[in-house]
């Protein structure tokens, strides 16, 4: 493990992400390959796009992406790079993936303790009602639908090797805190 200060990213495009202890607490900084290739603990968010219907956004992962490719996963999700907090996360990765720009992080749902489904990655879920377009990247992304939370969770029980570990990890909780409305609720931004 490095430390570092500057830049989050170094000649060649290596991406830069903090190591985190038990807590949760920046003890340093590695590259992307380093972080994934001896299991350090880092940061990630997941943002859940609903629409006025109810329905969640769901994303298929992109063939070129490094982890989990072609696996479906939430409506957008990703690392935290080095010196950024989760909500300025959420705020990036909903803009780079899909498209959608908003000036103030989504609501944060609950958090996820670093654990092996999740790759290591203490996670922020957050929750968003956006009823505009979205605009997938498609080097992020393969493709993306709107889905029913129960046709969701109908397809995790019955295909759960098409979904991301940590996905499967976060989708009975999210299924649990919307069951009682019967649909997700949230105003729109």
């Amino acid at each position: 493990m490095h430390t570092m200060s500057g830049n989050v990213k170094v000649a060649g495009g290596e991406e830069w992400f903090d190591v985190v202890n038990e807590r949760d607490e920046v003890v340093g900084r590695a590259t992307r390959r380093e972080v994934h290739a001896t299991g350090l603990w880092h940061r990630a968010v997941h943002v859940q796009v609903f629409d006025a219907r109810g329905r969640v956004f769901l994303q298929k992962r992109s063939m070129l992406k490094d982890l989990s490719p072609g696996l479906w996963d939430s409506s957008c999700s990703g690392h935290l790079d080095a010196g950024e907090d989760y909500d300025a996360a959420a705020v990036r990765e909903l803009a780079e993936e899909i498209g959608v720009r908003v000036t103030t992080a989504p609501e944060r749902w609950f958090r996820i303790e670093a654990c092996e489904p999740t790759g290591w990655e203490f996670v922020w879920v957050y929750r968003l009602r956006h009823d505009g377009p979205i605009t997938v990247d498609p080097l992020e992304i393969q493709y993306g639908e709107w889905v029913a939370p129960a046709e969701v969770s109908a397809r995790v029980a019955t295909r759960p090797e098409d979904f991301c570990p940590s996905f499967k990890l976060i989708w009975p909780r999210i299924a649990e805190l919307i069951r009682p409305a019967g649909y997700y609720n949230v105003k729109a931004r």
